[in-house]
């Protein structure tokens, strides 16, 4: 909601510019989807590598695991 109003507030003081950044906005995205599907992948390849290192951690019962008694 905010942005929409910000740029409500563009296209009073200056349309021009409004209008290129409403044509803009799609393309800029589609250009930037595969920099985000990578992020997305490197996150989950840096979870189940965190997964694995401390899993012998989480079996044996470390430190910070709570126990049911």
């Amino acid at each position: 909601m905010f942005t929409f109003l910000l740029w409500l507030l563009l296209l009073v003081v200056c349309w021009p510019l409004a209008l290129m950044a409403l044509v803009l906005y799609p393309i800029v995205w589609i250009l930037t989807l595969p920099f985000r599907i990578v992020g997305i992948a490197v996150g989950g390849v840096f979870a189940l590598l965190k997964a694995i290192l401390f899993l012998p951690a989480r079996v044996l019962g470390g430190p910070g695991q709570f126990r049911s008694a």
